[in-house]
């Protein structure tokens, strides 16, 4: 069996094929380097859930495989939520190699004068698993936590540096791949969506 996943995000891959392995899916996961013609697919919904039906439609349809997309981002309370699903791009478009730092960079200025007890955020991630016969399937994921004032951690991406989970001392950036992985947003969408997947086949 194939499943793609319809990312451009290296990243992702090991931590599906992990979860799937885990759920005892046996399938092959491509991403969208497979298919260079694959079409880009905006995230234009005002949320996470939106978003990841829109690309996993669009994926199934093309390559007319299952498809598995999902849209993630951080939730901050004393931002009102946001960036939520701006969190990829909250400030503005820059390099591959600076994004990262640039939304990272915006946030922490944005709480410079928030007090500790006032730092709270969530990780949410929506998964949608579209099959080529219309079905469709989403889970959601979402860990709690806290915003440091300075990074820790080389591991992550996003703001996994500046991100302490719910009884955790560490950021997700100080945890191993399988730590964080055990606890994550991600991780939990994931292996919601794997279960049905196993079950439906």
């Amino acid at each position: 069996m194939r499943i793609v996943l319809a990312t451009r995000n290296a990243k992702k891959v090991p931590e599906l094929r992990a979860i799937l392995a885990d759920a005892g899916v046996s399938a092959e996961v491509l991403t969208l380097g497979a298919f260079p013609d694959a079409p880009e697919v905006p995230e234009t919904e005002p949320s996470f859930v939106g978003n990841a039906l829109l690309k996993a439609r669009a994926i199934a349809a093309h390559t007319q495989l299952p498809a598995v997309a999902d849209d993630s981002g951080l939730s901050v309370d004393e931002l009102g939520g946001m960036p939520g699903v701006l969190s990829a791009r909250w400030a503005g478009r820059f390099g591959e190699g600076d994004q990262d730092r640039a939304n990272l960079d915006l946030v922490l200025d944005q709480l410079a004068d928030t007090p500790a007890e006032r730092r709270g955020a969530r990780f949410v991630c929506a998964a949608a698993l579209v099959l080529p016969d219309g079905t469709e399937v989403v889970a959601e994921g979402v860990l709690e936590g806290r915003l440091l004032r300075e990074r820790r951690g080389e591991n992550g991406f996003g703001y996994d540096p500046v991100f302490v989970p719910e009884g955790e001392t560490r950021t997700t950036a100080e945890m191993s791949p399988e730590e964080k992985n055990a606890v994550s947003h991600r991780g939990i969408a994931f292996r919601t969506l794997a279960k049905e997947l196993a079950e439906m086949l």
